[in-house]
């Protein structure tokens, strides 16, 4: 499932305004997203690739 939790406009406010009641309710609904869970899965994808071109790069050296 690709999600579009980067670009939606309720994830950049809460970002910008963390003490506001968006942003609660905006935290408060990731726990049951399924989008939200998708795009963590997405970043994790993204951290793994990107730490295996760094190891390749120094195993080269």
């Amino acid at each position: 499932m690709e999600s579009n939790c980067g670009e939606c406009k309720l994830h950049n406010y809460a970002e910008r305004k963390p003490g506001s009641i968006i942003a609660k309710i905006w935290k408060w609904h990731t726990k049951w997203c399924p989008g939200w869970k998708a795009y963590q899965q997405e970043l994790a994808k993204q951290e793994n690739e990107a730490g295996a071109e760094g190891t390749e790069s120094i195993e080269k050296q």
